[in-house]
Parts: C-alpha cells; structure tokens; sequence
C-alpha cells in the first residue's frame, strides 16, 4: 500500500478498507477512548479514592487512640477515685464556718500549753481564694526556742490545717527604766514573730 492509497481512504467507505489499516485504526481508537474515558472519569475516581483511603488511616489512627483509652478506662477511674477521696480528706482537714472559732482557741491554747506568753493575737479577715478562704492571724509570742518548737510541732499536730509564715525571731528587751534613754541588757527571753494562717472550705452557697 502507497502513500497515495492511504490519501485515498475515507470515513464513509471503512468497509472496504485493508485488514491492517483498519487494525491500527481500531487500536488507535481504543487508545482515544480510554484516554477520553481515564480524563472523563476514572480520574475523578482515583482522586475520590485517595481521599478515602486518607480518611481510613485518620480514621484508623481515632479508633486506635480511642481502643487505648477503653482499654485504661477502668485505670482512670480508679485513679479518679483516689483523687477523690485524697482530696475530701484535704477538706476534711478544713475547718466549717462554725469551726472557725474553735480552731482559733486551738491555736491559743497550743501557744499557751507550750509555755508561751501571747503578746499578740490578732485574727485577721478572711482572705478568699478558689474553693477555700485563707484566715491569717498575727501573733506575738514570749519565749525559749524549746517553746517555740514545741508551739510549732503542737500546731503541725492540730487535726485541722494551720500553716505558720512570716517568722522572725529577736531577743525581748526589757522596757527602760527611769527617765533615761539607755534601754535595760535583754531578759532572756525571745519574742516571735509570724502570721499562723488556717484555711476555711467555701461550700457552694458561700462560693455564689
């Protein structure tokens, strides 16, 4: 076959075309329609497809990470009932409203029953915070330093939370005698300083 022959090939006459030619315009035919088709459609499927195929591991990853956290589910609450119950102890160890008062005479009678001498003991107001209120009380004591700790370990050994801060410890000096200026050699005896802070529960109605 020429040149020429194929010039003279035409659409409307494919019936009488030779057996190769009409072979390699099938094939060619093929390719143009499964390109057409691949672009048309197949494509948008294979981008849909990855798609999905991301969404899977995602969602794969979640429901690994969730199966973990059934799986500690038990752990967690346990762990959450310790809390609980560690941090209901906490508030039992602070006082009610009621409460107050007798902790103040706590704090006094632990002062005294050490040998201390109060020169001051000023409860101050309260002082609110989250889910408590702080009760700072300024105080003056005479002493030793066996008085002080014995005050201090009496304090610690209180069933409710007293917390001591600010201290400063100085030799007392006796008052002057007489008209002169010259203070008296000291007594002997210490006086401490501090702020011994309490802490109060706010219940919900105080907390409004």
């Amino acid at each position: 076959m020429t040149f020429d022959d194929l010039n003279d090939l035409s659409l409307s006459n494919i019936g009488i075309w030779p057996a190769p030619v009409k072979a390699i315009f099938t094939l060619l035919l093929c390719i143009l329609l499964g390109v057409g088709w691949y672009y048309l459609d197949t494509e948008d499927q294979l981008i849909a497809l990855e798609k999905v195929e991301k969404k899977e591991l995602q969602l794969r990853k979640e429901f690994e990470n969730k199966q973990r956290k059934a799986a500690s589910l038990e752990d967690y609450k346990k762990q959450l009932k310790e809390m609980r119950q560690s941090f209901n102890a906490m508030l039992q160890q602070l006082p009610n409203k009621a409460e107050v008062a007798d902790l103040l005479v706590d704090v006094s009678q632990t002062g005294l029953a050490a040998g201390l001498e109060f020169e001051l003991f000023d409860p101050s107001g309260e002082v609110a915070k989250e889910f408590y209120a702080e009760l700072p009380i300024n105080i003056k004591v005479l002493g030793g330093y066996h008085e002080f700790g014995e005050f201090i370990s009496g304090l610690a050994a209180l069933p409710r939370i007293v917390t001591i801060h600010n201290v400063h410890i100085y030799p007392q000096e006796e008052k002057n005698r007489g008209k002169g200026s010259e203070p008296a050699p000291p007594s002997g005896k210490l006086v401490l300083q501090a702020v011994a802070k309490t802490y109060r529960y706010l219940d919900e109605e105080a907390e409004k």
